[in-house]
């Protein structure tokens, strides 16, 4: 079989299907050279064939491209978590818990952005107009300049978009959205995926910034496949518990900014409200010293924040004890008493065990190993910290206890809510005291024995 023949231009790479004398794409005369196409292996069906494509213009790593540019919301926790405000033509996806507050926040994000200029579409699969607008009221955000439809299919949405050239589309749901070229029902991988692959591409061709939501499963992870995950900018997880004002909107992607950023926010009547010192809001329900509590000096992304951690070591009427934990990893806990028992001498056999982070936060770094050692000791031991003392460390499986990062951070917002000492691993050196009594613990056994010594036995 003879190959198939094309000519391309060496200005400009446009091909043609027969030769001529001047290039009809740049103008350029006897540029026009016969061309074989790429080489490429593999079956012919399913190779890319060999039709060249376009040149790519290339630069070096030296060359310095500017900024995108951002719009700021005017809300200091969602700015945070964005990396310093909305990037144009970016695509996030959020994703939380039915009933957490995913579309409250959204359409305040909505009226705030349009308020600052930008042209807001709000599109919602899930509601009518009517209880959107109606929510608009109970918000006081009737007035702000967001344009609703509440549409599924994904063709009609793209035209109005192409028409109307909004800055900012929010979709809620991508779940609910459906492309009627593909033969399966909204929802299902396939149609989470092309629609998600569609609105992204749209987006980025428009100079379109687009925020899907996302449901998620009963792990907490966004339903549907991950590769959604992959191809939008940024993946925000909006956190919380029901029964606690606190919402946490962290971030877990972010090409535009830093991940695992986390932003405060208190639910109240009027919709949420922004926590500009979210330390004091997790403690402000904290009494006085009980066996089991123990302060955390953590860090969530870029900003220090101390929560409260508690343990409960009860006596086990089954034959295999329970291990409860709410906010932290109970595969961690395991480890840890594990270390108490064979480093420690500190069992934990026929006994029951719940470990609570409270305020509905959740924690994901090391650096709290230490503090839920503490806090296990004390509420087994029936021995209260002292309250103005605030722990943190990682803790090895041979009991030693390992520095963490940003220990300044933790100690300078430590002194700022009052407290006075902190006990934690060696501290580098350089690591300023900033007016606390630094316990500079070396191992696991040693802090058990000059915190727990004179009760434990």
């Amino acid at each position: 079989m003879a190959k198939d023949l094309a000519f391309t231009c060496s200005v400009c790479g446009a091909a043609t299907s027969k030769w001529s004398g001047k290039c009809e794409a740049c103008g350029a005369w006897n540029t026009i050279h016969e061309d074989t196409g790429l080489s490429v292996a593999g079956p012919k069906k399913t190779s890319i064939g060999g039709r060249r494509g376009k040149t790519l213009a290339l630069t070096d790593l030296a060359t310095q491209e500017a900024a995108p540019p951002r719009t700021l919301a005017g809300v200091d926790e969602l700015d945070r978590v964005l990396g310093g405000g909305l990037v144009k033509a970016s695509a996030l996806l959020v994703g939380g818990d039915p009933g957490i507050g995913k579309s409250t926040l959204l359409l305040q994000a909505a009226a705030r952005f349009g308020r600052n200029g930008l042209k807001v579409i709000y599109v919602s699969g899930e509601e009518s107009n009517a209880q959107v607008q109606m929510r608009a009221r109970r918000l006081g955000l009737d007035k702000s300049p967001v344009m609703l439809a509440s549409d599924t299919n994904l063709r009609d949405i793209l035209t109005t978009l192409e028409q109307e050239k909004p800055d900012l589309t929010i979709i809620d749901s991508i779940q609910t959205m459906w492309a009627d070229h593909v033969d399966s029902a909204p929802g299902s991988v396939s149609q989470v995926r092309t629609c998600a692959h569609e609105l992204t591409t749209f987006a980025k061709t428009h100079d379109m910034s687009v925020i899907m939501v996302g449901h998620v499963t009963k792990e907490g992870a966004i339903a549907g496949p991950r590769v959604v995950e992959h191809m939008v900018d940024t993946v925000l997880y909006f956190e919380g518990e029901r029964g606690h004002q606190f919402r946490i909107l962290r971030s877990v992607k972010n090409r535009f900014g830093p991940a695992d950023e986390i932003g405060v926010f208190e639910m109240t009547g009027k919709g949420l409200a922004e926590v500009r010192n979210p330390s004091a809001l997790f403690l402000s329900e904290r009494g006085e010293p009980a066996a089991g509590s123990v302060v955390f000096a953590g860090i969530e992304g870029t900003r220090p924040v101390l929560c409260e951690i508690q343990a409960l070591v009860a006596p086990s009427p089954h034959s295999q004890p329970r291990r409860s934990v709410v906010g932290w990893d109970i595969g961690r806990l395991a480890m840890i008493m594990a270390v108490l028992e064979s480093r420690c001498g500190v069992p934990f056999t026929g006994l029951d065990v719940y470990l609570n982070v409270a305020g509905g936060l959740r924690i994901s770094e090391p650096a709290a190993d230490l503090a839920v050692a503490a806090a296990l000791v004390s509420a087994r031991e029936d021995a209260a910290l002292p309250k103005e003392a605030v722990i943190f460390g990682e803790i090895s499986l041979s009991g030693a206890l390992r520095p963490v990062i940003q220990t300044e951070n933790r100690l300078k917002e430590a002194q700022k809510l009052g407290f006075t000492s902190a006990i934690m691993p060696r501290a580098p050196k350089g690591t300023g005291a900033n007016g606390l009594d630094l316990r500079e613990m070396q191992d696991l056994a040693g802090f058990v024995e000059q915190v727990f010594g004179a009760r434990q036995g």
